[in-house]
């Protein structure tokens, strides 16, 4: 019997498909159900409110949830500020990390960043791979790169075969947001 490994995981949930952010909630969740901590960071979204802000919320003291972003970076007012405000949250990030305190550290919607080079590959890459033995983390995002899916233990990818979008149905409360 081969014998099985324990370790903290690298996972990348990535595709042009719905459910990459709801995946890394779902683990979150069940870290926390366990009474494991998480640090969940959003690099993209900005301050407009969605459910999963106050879902969380009602894991204080568990889930540490952190919206980095200034808003959608491809309807930016000013780059610059993007791109300071990503290299900020990826040092963030890198202290979460490496603090100690977490179980699971989900890098949300950083493959933008990357593919953006608002944070460099190999910097990242070789931070990952530096991180504690124990430390799990989750990447989404569309586009990941291929250096990253490589560095992972697990990738999944969501596919987009149909949408409500698409019939002209707009973004509802609970399923979108």
């Amino acid at each position: 019997m081969k014998k099985r490994l324990k370790k903290g995981l690298l996972m990348v949930f990535t595709g042009d498909g719905k459910g990459k952010t709801t995946s890394a909630l779902g683990l979150s969740l069940r870290s926390a159900g366990h009474g494991l901590n998480v640090c969940f960071i959003q690099f993209i979204k900005g301050s407009w409110k969605y459910g999963e802000m106050d879902a969380v919320g009602r894991f204080d003291g568990l889930i540490d949830f952190h919206v980095m972003g200034r808003g959608f970076t491809w309807k930016s007012d000013n780059l610059e500020e993007d791109k300071a405000a990503a290299r900020e949250a990826w040092a963030f990030a890198q202290n979460a990390i490496n603090s100690g305190k977490y179980h699971l550290v989900v890098l949300d919607e950083f493959t933008y960043l990357l593919n953006y080079g608002m944070v460099d590959m190999d910097t990242v890459l070789s931070a990952l791979a530096g991180r504690p033995s124990g430390m799990n983390v989750a990447v989404t995002g569309r586009d990941a790169p291929k250096p990253l899916m490589a560095a992972a233990d697990l990738v999944s990818e969501t596919r987009a075969l149909k949408h409500p979008y698409q019939a002209g149905i707009t973004a509802q409360k609970g399923i979108e947001f």
